[in-house]
C-alpha cells in the first residue's frame, strides 16, 4: 500500500512540475478557465481509477471440486448435492423439496456426510467440505 502512495505522490508532483515546465502564467492568460477545469478533472478521474484499480483485489479464478477428495471420503453424488443445499442454507425440508426426495432420505444423507466428514454439526460441515474444496 505505501507502494501506492508513493506513486501517487509523485504523480502529482510530476503533474506540478509539468505545469511549472509549461509556462504556467502564460496559458493562464491565452487559455480559458474551463479548458483547466475538465483537464484537472480528467486527471483525477484517470488517476482515481488508476488507485481504485491497484487497490481492489482480483476476482478469483474459477472453482473446481476437487475430485480426489470426493473419491477418498467415498461422497456419492446426491451427498454431494445435499452438501451444496447444506451450504446454501437450506433445511431438510428445502433440500427434500428441491432434490425429489423425503424429508427422511436426507437425514440419513446428512447423517453419512457427518460420518464421512468426521464431524457432529452442519457448519462442521460446511466448513471442513469448504476447507477440502467440495464446495465453494
Amino acid at each position: 500500500m505505501w507502494k501506492t502512495i508513493l506513486l501517487y505522490a509523485l504523480a502529482l508532483a510530476a503533474a506540478a512540475a509539468a505545469l511549472q515546465w509549461i509556462e504556467y502564467q502564460y496559458l493562464v492568460r491565452s487559455i480559458s478557465t474551463e479548458f483547466y477545469i475538465v483537464l484537472i478533472a480528467v486527471g483525477f478521474a484517470g488517476l482515481g481509477l488508476w488507485v481504485g484499480r491497484r487497490l481492489t483485489t482480483r476476482p478469483r479464478s474459477e472453482f473446481e471440486t476437487n475430485q480426489a477428495a470426493i473419491a477418498a471420503l467415498g461422497l456419492t453424488a446426491r451427498e454431494c448435492e445435499v452438501l451444496e443445499q447444506l451450504a446454501a442454507g437450506a433445511s431438510n425440508k428445502e433440500i427434500a423439496r428441491s432434490l425429489g426426495i423425503s424429508p427422511n432420505t436426507v437425514k440419513t444423507h446428512v447423517a453419512r456426510l457427518y460420518d464421512k466428514l468426521d464431524v457432529q454439526r452442519r457448519t462442521q460441515a460446511i466448513d471442513k467440505a469448504r476447507r477440502l474444496a467440495l464446495i465453494r
